[in-house]
């Protein structure tokens, strides 16, 4: 089995995304990014290039969680709306540098205000209707934009086991033309403790993490070996 990156551009997204209500309100996800940063660190242990594509207010590596040296292959750029994520996604993946893996491990918002009030709506309102509309799913335009880059995508449930989040997981992995899915449940994810499994594109369990580090340890193997 391959044992590193080396040489293996790596782009990762993590954390959460924001949308706009009023001037100064926002919708957002409870995502806290740790999960995305622990991936990017191991990348780095391996000797991989890794951009990491982080929402605003989530947790990315600090140069005191990796060498010198692996701070170095490291490039954070921060984003907030759906909007931003499409169009970095899209500007990073059509760039003449191919990148080899994209592990989208981003919270993306599916919806969205339809209307963005441009003051403050006033506190003293009785109520305050709000209508949502779906946005883009841009997992689905990676492999558009590019064909050749190895796609890790996230499938998260709520009050789900193995069996019954396999199913979605393995029909979302194969809408968006993924290699990998990892699958997972909210209400069983407390701090560290992460139960997860990670489907390989004939629909087999390749591994089952328990932890975030096991998640990023057990999907950068499983990827150093993918990109051999």
């Amino acid at each position: 089995m391959a044992r590193n990156l080396s040489g293996k551009r790596i782009l990762i997204t993590s954390g959460p995304t924001r949308a706009d209500i009023d001037a100064v309100r926002y919708i957002s996800n409870r995502s806290s990014g740790r999960l995305g940063a622990r991936i990017a660190i191991e990348a780095l242990a391996l000797q991989a290039r890794v951009t990491l594509v982080a929402g605003r207010g989530s947790v990315t590596p600090a140069p005191g969680d990796v060498s010198a040296q692996e701070w170095g292959r490291l490039r954070i750029s921060k984003v907030e709306t759906v909007l931003d994520v499409l169009q970095t996604l899209q500007q990073e993946l059509t760039a003449p540098e191919r990148y080899d893996a994209l592990i989208h491990a981003m919270a993306v918002l599916d919806y969205v205000p339809e209307q963005v009030q441009k003051e403050k709506v006033p506190s003293g309102k009785k109520a305050w209707d709000v209508r949502l509309v779906r946005t883009p799913k841009i997992i689905r335009q990676v492999k558009v934009w590019s064909p050749r880059t190895f796609l890790v995508g996230f499938k998260l449930e709520v009050g789900k086991d193995e069996e019954r989040l396999h199913e979605p997981a393995l029909a979302a992995m194969r809408t968006a033309r993924a290699d990998l899915m990892v699958a997972n449940d909210l209400t069983r994810i407390k701090g560290e403790q992460h139960p997860a499994i990670i489907i390989g594109a004939a629909g087999n369990v390749l591994a089952r993490p328990q932890t975030k580090s096991e998640i990023a340890r057990d999907l950068c193997c499983i990827l150093a070996e993918s990109l051999a």
